[in-house]
């Protein structure tokens, strides 16, 4: 199957995937991989290809954030039980005062995402998020959204993240100039601005219509009465420095690595200790460290093993999304979308950001629907009129755009957000779904914006 048919096909079967997790209760892992199967089989893929698919899909999401995301959550888990996370809340409501916690969270998700993936971004913060919304008891699912919204902008904008670097390399190459990042990174910084602004007015807004779990009256009767209480109950806590430590060296390492892979001269040892996992592992480690300091050591073993059982769905339920993606980039949805790239061609700085959001809603990843729509466009900059560096570094942002606009149960970052978040997958629609929609066009109005002025 192939053309419009298939492209409704992928509608009704998203449509029909929602209806079964919100409305039917069926659980998000076995609504996704059902409809990837049914899906596989009316595109037309062939019976033989769809294990390997499925397969390909399953191992691809676990190779990529799996690992990332149990250290991730293993060193939040030290942040909790050692008190560190109560220590960094303190820290970030001194600097931003108690009233605006979720500008905090938006900002510092907007920096951590410059150098790390959004996914391990949330992952990292999250203890901090928890943290603060028992300190401030303000909604957490504003602080959830808020942060998101910020690793999120960063993570689609602002290199050295594949997705905008990769597209920087692509269409400068389109115009024959060489690439400038510092370019790209100072357009998409500007860019950021009104996405920054509408994500922290619709976090504000979705948090007083939608509850999480780990509200902070929740966690108030599941474990003591009041922020304070809670503090004195670890006794002593660690210093601020200390606190951070698990958190900051890691994103020091990932940065470093980014900076001199961008700079053309990454000793491999920088980047070795750069990569996520290994960068992770040892902010674990730093974070055993702080557990000994608390005299816990002991407790590491149950804390691992409470938080593989913890990460366990999250894990099967991303991956199933992963399924998901595979299953319509193997079939011929995104040979169609690039074969009638041109009827879009006479929208100016809307086709890229379109082309981006069609491939971004189809298959899920971000840095696919960067990459692949740059690819598509960087052939066609003459023709469309864009033939300047200042152009091209526009079309990265705009692009870039269309990449964040829509996250859905399709990409990991949905089931990361909304998991971590403690919210039900169907408010996962009306918080990182609908978030990445507004924080998507308010990105574009920032392009289209800036375009006049450049």
């Amino acid at each position: 199957m192939s053309g419009i048919p298939l492209l409704i096909v992928f509608v009704l079967a998203i449509a029909l995937m929602i209806v079964a997790i919100s409305k039917w209760k069926i659980h998000p892992f076995i609504s996704i991989m059902g409809v990837s199967i049914i899906l596989a089989l009316v595109a037309g893929i062939k019976l033989t290809d769809i294990p390997s698919v499925i397969g390909a899909g399953f191992s691809g999401t676990f190779t990529s954030i799996g690992i990332v995301i149990i250290l991730g959550a293993l060193i939040g888990t030290i942040l909790e039980k050692t008190g560190a996370a109560l220590k960094m809340a303190d820290c970030v409501v001194r600097l931003v005062g108690e009233k605006h916690p979720e500008a905090a969270m938006i900002i510092m998700g907007w920096i951590v995402s410059i150098p790390v993936f959004c996914d391990s971004g949330f992952v990292i913060l999250n203890p901090i998020r928890k943290a603060l919304v028992l300190k401030t008891r303000k909604s957490s699912v504003a602080m959830s959204v808020a942060l998101s919204m910020g690793l999120y902008i960063a993570h689609c904008f602002i290199p050295p993240t594949p997705g905008p670097i990769a597209a920087a390399n692509l269409l400068y190459q389109g115009i024959n100039v060489e690439v400038n990042l510092i370019q790209v990174m100072g357009i998409g910084a500007l860019c950021s601005i009104l996405p920054m602004v509408a994500g922290y007015f619709y976090a504000l807004y979705i948090g007083k219509k939608v509850k999480a779990a780990d509200e902070a009256e929740n966690m108030d009767s599941a474990t003591v009465s009041t922020y304070e209480e809670l503090k004195a109950s670890y006794g002593k806590l660690p210093s601020a420095w200390l606190a951070f430590a698990p958190i900051i060296i890691p994103i020091i390492l990932m940065g470093l690595s980014s900076a001199l892979d961008m700079a053309g001269n990454n000793p491999a040892i920088i980047k070795f200790l750069g990569t996520p996992i290994i960068a992770l592992a040892v902010g674990l480690i730093v974070s055993v460290v702080l557990l000994a300091t608390q005299g816990k050591l002991k407790e590491f073993y149950d804390m691992t093993n409470d938080t593989l059982k913890t990460v366990g769905p999250i894990l099967f339920v991303t991956a199933a999304g992963g399924v998901l993606g595979k299953v319509i980039s193997s079939s011929n949805l995104i040979n169609f979308i690039k074969d009638n790239a041109t009827v879009l061609s006479s929208l100016g700085l809307l086709f890229p950001f379109l082309l981006s959001a069609i491939l971004k809603s189809s298959q899920g990843s971000s840095t696919v629907a960067i990459t692949t729509t740059a690819g598509i466009v960087a052939p066609l900059m003459t023709t469309l009129g864009f033939t300047s560096p200042i152009s091209a570094a526009l079309l990265v942002v705009a692009i870039g755009a269309g990449a964040m606009t829509v996250s859905h149960a399709n990409d990991s970052y949905f089931w990361v957000v909304t998991n971590f978040g403690e919210m039900e997958p169907q408010d996962g629609y009306k918080t990182q779904t609908l978030g990445t929609l507004v924080i998507g066009l308010a990105a574009l109005i920032n392009v289209l914006i800036v375009s006049i002025f450049v």
